[in-house]
């Protein structure tokens, strides 16, 4: 079994680590104009279509655990309906997002802090980027359904290719049409069309024989059709909070002094760097869980769970070893600035320990989502936000500051993780018993 959670982990963490190149050039193409505001806006443009993404990641996470309990149980014919289900609540998404344009943007500038310049460049960013929408949502369905099916070399291959073509095209635009922020807009449009017409192709290579006539009873059917849209409000709401927690440990974070911001974006960098790995897992999980409970096979569901967070475990111990012996190297890094290196070297502890302290609750949403646990974990996600984490905020940072904050953040992943652990027996392992 653990070959088959490698199968399924690796080519996902090859994916995610390619997520941080992409930005990367971006920052430096922009940083070779001249100007400052050129990085100023791809950062607030990339941040606006950020949260707006994540609040339909749903699409992702759902179609993969429909799907995976669909082929463990058999059927293949409900494991194309899966992905068709998907489409048919993309498609709204994609003419609500197109439609909203406006709207969108005008609330996202008002709210996200920046120059008149930045915010100028940054709107022009935006309205070229959300061509790209329909390819992206409609990527959500795909790679959902390409992960649930077993298949995370597909989606790799497809996270590749955009990241290639967004790096080409991008520094064609800029570096020979001579665009700013504009240039890079239009590679990130071409390279998710890419993307997308990728992920058809091989979609119709190597699962024709799972196409068939749509049949609208089956395709609408009145009781999948509401636990899909269940499970996808769960799966929302528990976005939704995420975002609403990460922006708010920002926002205080600003609220302490530029110079506590920029270290906690850099602590926060090494965070996101680790669930880079331990999200490939996440995933493996997300398909091998759906499989097992579609197939009633409880004895490979429990042994699955406990490899899982083994593995999730042994990929947390080499990075909290490796941030414990360079902390200060990260840092330099993304930063030479010697104020920044002076002021975080307080809050090494934070960045040593939050492999340790996280990686539960990185693996759990992968088994949680592939169970279709929704419910779960939705509640766990309002324990640890409105239970856990504001209150141990409001009642640490105002004695302890930036360390009361960062207390509070990490308590906050250790209730998620602790939580689902509690609840994974009912929600979990006894689903096998209810299929």
């Amino acid at each position: 079994m653990n070959r088959s959670i490698l199968k399924l982990a690796i080519p996902n963490i090859i994916s995610n680590i390619t997520i941080p190149l992409l930005g990367l050039v971006d920052m430096i193409l922009m940083g070779h104009l001249g100007s400052a505001s050129y990085i100023g806006a791809i950062a607030l443009g990339g941040t606006i279509f950020s949260v707006l993404y994540s609040f339909f990641s749903f699409l992702r996470a759902g179609t993969t655990g429909f799907t995976a309990q669909a082929l463990g149980s058999g059927n293949k014919t409900e494991t194309i309906y899966s992905l068709y289900r998907s489409l048919c609540i993309g498609i709204p998404i994609i003419i609500f997002i197109l439609l909203m344009q406006v709207p969108i943007a005008k609330i996202s500038i008002f709210l996200l802090d920046g120059s008149d310049e930045v915010k100028a460049l940054a709107i022009s960013y935006f309205y070229i980027r959300i061509w790209a929408a329909p390819a992206n949502i409609m990527l959500y369905c795909l790679n959902g359904w390409f992960v649930g099916m077993q298949n995370t070399k597909t989606p790799m291959f497809i996270a590749i290719l955009i990241n290639v073509m967004n790096i080409i095209f991008s520094i064609f635009f800029v570096l020979v049409l001579k665009q700013n922020v504009t240039g890079v807009a239009l590679g990130t449009v071409i390279a998710q069309y890419s993307g997308l017409a990728l992920a058809i192709a091989l979609l119709i290579k190597d699962y024709k024989s799972y196409f068939i006539k749509i049949r609208k009873e089956t395709l609408f059917d009145f009781n999948k059709i509401r636990r899909f849209f269940k499970v996808n409000t769960d799966l929302m709401i528990r976005s939704f909070l995420l975002i609403i927690s990460i922006a708010f440990f920002t926002n205080q974070s600003a609220k302490l002094g530029d110079d506590i911001l920029a270290v906690n974006m850099i602590l926060l960098q090494s965070f996101y760097i680790f669930s880079y790995f331990t999200d490939g897992f996440a995933y493996a999980g997300e398909a091998l869980v759906g499989k097992y409970i579609g197939s009633n096979d409880r004895d490979k569901l429990v042994k699955a769970i406990r490899l899982l967070l083994l593995w999730g475990l042994s990929i947390s111990i080499p990075f909290t070893i490796l941030y414990a012996s360079f902390p200060s190297t990260f840092v330099r890094i993304i930063s030479d600035n010697p104020n920044i290196l002076t002021v975080v070297e307080p809050y090494y502890i934070y960045m040593i320990v939050i492999p340790l302290i996280t990686f539960a609750a990185f693996i759990w949403d992968g088994i949680y989502i592939g169970a279709t646990a929704s419910k779960a974990i939705r509640n766990t996600m309002i324990i640890a936000t409105i239970f856990i984490f504001f209150p141990s905020w409001y009642l640490l940072t105002p004695k302890f500051g930036n360390h009361g904050l960062w207390i509070s953040f990490l308590c906050f992943m250790t209730a998620r993780g602790v939580a689902m652990t509690f609840m994974a027996k009912k929600n979990i392992i006894q689903a096998v018993k209810n299929q």
